[in-house]
């Protein structure tokens, strides 16, 4: 019988998509809810397994577990693509790694909840009116306000869409930035110094990785307005962490929206937590309920069609 590891199953949830009862008729199945300590522990509890099923960016899939997990065969994940996961590694193993489709539309939904609440005072107020008070802040409009985008794909397009639905102003920059979608969406393309220097909330919708890693540090955050908001709903790493603790804590921008760290999940302790001018979520911007449907019923059609010897959706 396959044996089989759910690993980042923060909320134990897997079960409630798929049927796990019934599959555990074809397959041996573990499901992991919290993060490894380390490589070496990820190694030892993983060690017996033939496949993994992994969400996006979560635990790495370096190319040291790869080597060290001698019986693994195949890894599924969320989404056609996933930087913590070594495919080269895995190809030398041969490995089959496979992903799923997934609903772009949710982080960008969720992007606005972060306006939104920066906007009015969401957490405050909520906070405050739990306490016993009433109307203790004073809000801000978003129309005629300059929206701000790092990134133009998928998700940052479709921010944009809603952002001239809200009467904004919307400009945009990103190193491969298309002036036909700018054109297509009535966007106005822009360096990246005018973008951050302009806007009234600075978002971000580019990939992680290298390219864009510390992309927006404290050089940055002195050059915006201080009334300027920052969101991050896409990779933790593409804002300097202690440069933006610094600027939230000196008040060099008004607040931060933040649903990505550089490390997952924020530790208890972490400085971010304490800083009232940070409105944080814990990486929710894809987990929905629609999302999860979609993962977790194509991760095992993905891993029956490997069984056959006819792998679908195969992430070269």
């Amino acid at each position: 019988m396959l044996k089989l590891a759910i690993l980042d199953d923060y909320q134990n949830i897997a079960q409630d998509f798929v049927n796990l009862k019934k599959l555990s008729a074809k397959y041996q199945i573990e499901i992991f809810n919290k993060p490894f300590e380390d490589e070496e522990d990820a190694i030892e509890k993983l060690k017996d397994f033939e496949a993994l099923f992994v969400m996006r960016e979560r635990t790495k899939i370096t190319e040291g577990l790869i080597n060290n997990l001698k019986n693994l065969r195949f890894i599924s994940t969320s989404g056609m693509r996933n930087k913590a996961i070594d495919l080269e590694a895995a190809k030398r193993r041969k490995i089959i790694v496979t992903g799923t489709e997934i609903n772009v539309n949710p982080t960008a939904e969720l992007t606005w909840a972060l306006i939104l609440g920066l906007a009015r005072n969401i957490k405050s107020e909520i906070d405050n009116m739990y306490q016993g008070y009433w109307q203790t802040t004073i809000g801000i409009e978003l129309k005629g306000k300059i929206l701000g985008l790092i990134g133009l794909g998928k998700v940052g397009s479709q921010v944009a869409k809603i952002g001239k639905v809200f009467g904004m102003q919307v400009l945009a920059w990103s190193e491969n930035l298309s002036l036909d979608k700018c054109k297509e969406l009535d966007v106005l393309p822009c360096s990246k110094e005018d973008l951050i220097q302009n806007s009234d909330f600075l978002s971000i919708h580019v990939q992680g990785g290298e390219k864009y890693k510390d992309c927006i540090k404290l050089k940055e955050l002195d050059k915006m307005k201080k009334t300027a908001f920052l969101i991050n709903t896409s990779r933790g790493p593409i804002v300097n962490e202690d440069d933006l603790i610094i600027a939230l804590s000196t008040n060099v921008i008004a607040g931060a929206g933040i649903d990505v760290y550089e490390k997952e999940p924020l530790p208890s302790d972490h400085k971010l937590r304490f800083i009232p001018n940070a409105l944080l979520l814990p990486h929710i911007g894809y987990v929905t309920a629609e999302n999860y449907s979609v993962f977790y019923t194509q991760m095992f059609e993905n891993l029956e069609s490997c069984v056959s010897g006819k792998p679908i959706r195969v992430i070269k």
